[in-house]
Order: structure tokens, then C-alpha cells, then sequence
């Protein structure tokens, strides 16, 4: 089981990702997001990264010059889009930075599922998403799950991660359900709106591992 801790801002954030045994640790570049971080905090959370985390980036419908601001101010194990690209623009992302690339795909009902494929020929792992609410100014970190249900049989086509609306008290039900093998936490393991809490990053972490174990 790999777990994903995403939208942490402080060094703090990222040793309490690493010491509760998260994969990796993202940094939101979307300044509309209450988790956004500035390229130049960025590069100082960065510095003290925990051996063993690897750093996401999260990026909303970025520019070239964009994404390479943000590689050239702290090292990145892995690109996140999580806006409007194309199967087509994370190709082009993927071949002109040389990173993997994580995609994000907002789902709430089986329809949304037919995109799929056409991301998992361009992408290293599809980042499984509940689609933002009507309205909602973000893409992501809504805190809204959707019915894990809808891919309870899938063959997945790619290394796919499930996320939207898990906290730790039902992300081992999220894991028996869909089988996930790697899950991505948010604000459900804040105290407050873009602020982390590490008891309970490590209780999602735990419960996520022991659901693992025992699927």
C-alpha cells in the first residue's frame, strides 16, 4: 500500500508525512487553493525533505514556463495535472520534462469512467478523483467522496490511485471495496482549511497500511 499526503506546506508537514510512512508528499502550485505554496517556500520545504518521500507537484492547466519554474526551484520526483489537460497536453508534458506524470480524472457517475483509457496510454499512474461539486472553485481537495461503487470491478489499464473525500475513518473501507492499492488524503487529515494535522495524517496512514495488508 502506497499513500499520497497532498497539499503539505511547511517542513513540519512533510517530516509528518515521512515519519507516518507516507510514499510521497504533494506541493499544490494553484494559487487559488488554500494549499498553495509560492516557489519560493516551495524551495525551502524542499530543502529539508525527509529522505525517502518523493515529492509531487501539483499543477492546475500549467504552462510549459510554469512547470519549469517549479523544476527549476526544488527537485520533483513526479508531475500532477489535475485540471482540464488532454490526453494529448500530458503526453507533451510527460516527453519535454522527463518526469513521471500522475493525472487526474474527477469521477461521480460511470460515464465519467469512459476517459480513462485515452489517460492510461500517456500517464504513469491515473489519479482516480470525485469529480468538484457544481460551483466549486477547485479541482481538488473538496473533501467530497464519490460512490467508490462505480469501480468496484474495474481492470485498470494503468497504476491508478484512488482519492476524493477519504479521511481515516473510511479509507480502509475505500481500500476492501475498490482495491486500491495506493490512496491520496487531503483535507481529510486537516484540522482546518489547508492547515494538516498530523494525528491525523498518521491515523489515515495507518489505516490505510493495515487495510492493505489486509486485502
Amino acid at each position: 500500500m502506497q499513500v499520497k499526503i497532498c497539499g503539505l506546506r511547511s517542513r513540519g508537514d512533510l517530516a509528518a508525512a515521512a515519519e507516518a510512512g507516507a510514499t510521497w508528499g504533494g506541493l499544490v502550485f494553484y494559487p487559488p487553493s488554500p494549499r498553495h505554496v509560492s516557489l519560493a517556500d516551495a524551495r525551502w520545504i524542499a530543502a529539508g525533505r525527509p529522505e525517502g518521500l518523493q515529492l509531487v507537484a501539483l499543477t492546475v492547466d500549467a504552462t510549459d514556463a510554469e512547470i519549469e519554474a517549479i523544476l527549476e526551484a526544488l527537485p520533483v520526483d513526479m508531475l500532477q495535472l489535475h485540471g482540464a489537460e488532454s490526453p494529448e497536453r500530458v503526453a507533451e508534458v510527460r516527453a519535454r520534462f522527463g518526469l513521471p506524470v500522475m493525472k487526474a480524472v474527477g469521477v461521480a457517475e460511470e460515464g465519467d469512467l469512459d476517459g480513462l483509457a485515452a489517460y492510461a496510454e500517456v500517464v504513469d499512474m491515473v489519479l482516480v478523483d470525485a469529480r468538484p461539486p457544481e460551483g466549486a472553485e477547485l479541482p481538488g481537495g473538496n473533501g467530497v467522496a464519490f460512490d467508490w461503487r462505480l469501480i468496484r470491478d474495474m481492470e485498470w489499464p494503468a497504476p491508478w490511485v484512488l482519492a476524493g473525500g477519504l479521511t481515516p475513518e473510511n479509507v480502509a473501507d475505500a481500500i476492501r471495496l475498490t482495491g486500491a492499492e495506493r490512496v491520496d488524503v487531503s483535507s481529510g487529515v486537516e484540522k482546518a482549511r489547508g492547515i494538516k494535522d498530523r494525528a491525523r495524517m498518521e491515523a489515515f496512514v495507518r489505516a490505510a497500511l493495515a487495510a492493505g495488508e489486509g486485502a
